[in-house]
């Protein structure tokens, strides 16, 4: 028992011994570089970042510039914000070879990128750049016919213009949006390269709310010319008021909320001379003009004697200049009996420019608002175009 205790003992001390030698900074035993312990390297990844554009760019376009990509590695995290920090949306492509964002970025801004990669290793690689997008130069300063928190009839279409031809138009498409609270849908129609009309199959159905998103600030809509508007405007649909005129017959019907309410007796387009025939089709009230200047020289191709002077209760119909106004020149016996307008729908008023508030014409006045529908039927005149006023109505849904 006692050799064992030796033994152990003498273990022990040669433990210590040992452990002491090995710590020592003297003597063969040292470390081969001086006694300093060895530093391990940190592994360098295979990945390669590569961010476009490229950093401390300017002037970038805010479509299609912007990209990550890897070489050697997947992506593991892309983070894009603007100035404000907001984070632009993305998505790594399924292989982890590339980052796109998911839609344009805003013009005359700053935006920052931040990107991770791995190798087949593991090995994790970084980049980080920031760029900033241009100024537009050139704008095609949209305008629409809708006022904000407006009311208006069943037959209202929306029509947006542009001061610059627009050759992007699935573009421009694309940054106009709608929340309508029934559901109805629209469909937008260009009438040439600077105006899109978005109209629903039907009327309009009363009381339904109509938000429009316009997003085209930073469209592209042709080369280096930029949208130049985001806004939202928000629109009510008001009562259902329908107006047949039948050129036959001389009378004016009235449908409100789907009733007859009025028949009121009119006189619109002459049959001859043809300048002076009224048009056939489905239009729309798109202005209240009160006392308005009706100017024969801003017809071409009118026939007759030339005129200029004012005529009360005027609501244009389309923008060649047909009417639906007071007419306080002819006599009493015209309405009803005759067709005696310049293409215009004439109803009864009293002298002076305002006319009279009690007058045929001053009661469907003051009764009538933008969006409301006038159809002439049975004229010898043409058809209304769809693209003159707010006439898209007489193109078929499937030609919309």
């Amino acid at each position: 028992m006692k050799s064992v205790s030796r033994a152990l003992v003498a273990g022990l001390l040669g433990g210590a011994l040992a452990l002491t030698t090995a710590c020592s900074s003297s003597g063969k035993g040292g470390s081969s570089d001086g006694g300093k312990p060895a530093e391990s390297k940190a592994a360098v990844s295979a990945a390669q970042i590569s961010i476009e554009p490229k950093a401390g760019a300017t002037d970038v376009k805010p479509q299609g510039a912007l990209k990550v990509a890897v070489a050697g590695g997947k992506l593991s995290k892309v983070t894009v914000t603007d100035q404000a920090g907001k984070e632009v949306a993305g998505a790594i492509s399924a292989d982890g070879a590339g980052w796109v964002p998911a839609a344009g970025l805003a013009v005359s801004s700053q935006y920052k990128v931040s990107a991770q990669a791995a190798d087949d290793k593991g090995v994790v690689a970084t980049a980080d750049s920031s760029f900033t997008t241009l100024t537009p130069a050139k704008t095609a300063n949209p305008h629409d016919n809708v006022d904000d928190n407006g009311t208006y009839g069943v037959g209202m279409i929306i029509s947006l213009s542009f001061g610059k031809d627009v050759k992007d138009k699935a573009a421009v498409e694309k940054g106009i949006t709608f929340d309508i609270s029934d559901g109805t849908v629209l469909k937008g129609h260009w009438f040439g390269s600077r105006r899109v009309d978005y109209r629903p199959e039907h009327f309009w159905k009363s009381g339904t709310k109509i938000t429009v998103h316009y997003k085209l600030k930073s469209v592209e809509v042709a080369p280096d010319v930029y949208g130049g508007v985001d806004s939202d405007e928000t629109f009510t649909i008001g009562r259902d008021k329908e107006s047949t005129v039948d050129a036959s017959t001389h009378q004016m019907t009235v449908e409100k909320d789907g009733k007859v309410v009025q028949t009121i007796p009119i006189s619109t387009g002459a049959s001859e001379p043809k300048s002076w025939n009224a048009y056939n089709g489905t239009m729309v009230i798109e202005a209240r003009e009160g006392s308005a200047i009706m100017d024969s020289s801003t017809v071409p191709g009118l026939e007759g004697s030339p005129y200029k002077h004012p005529v009360p209760h005027s609501l244009r119909l389309t923008d060649s200049g047909t009417y639906v106004h007071g007419n306080n020149w002819s006599d009493a016996s015209v309405f009803g009996h005759e067709n005696v307008s310049h293409g215009c729908i004439g109803l009864q008023d009293a002298p002076g420019d305002q006319g009279g508030e009690s007058t045929s014409a001053g009661k469907f006045y003051a009764d009538s608002i933008i969006g409301d529908v006038v159809t002439v039927k049975n004229s010898v005149g043409e058809d209304v175009k769809p693209d003159n006023g707010l006439s898209g109505w007489n193109l078929d849904w499937k030609s919309w």
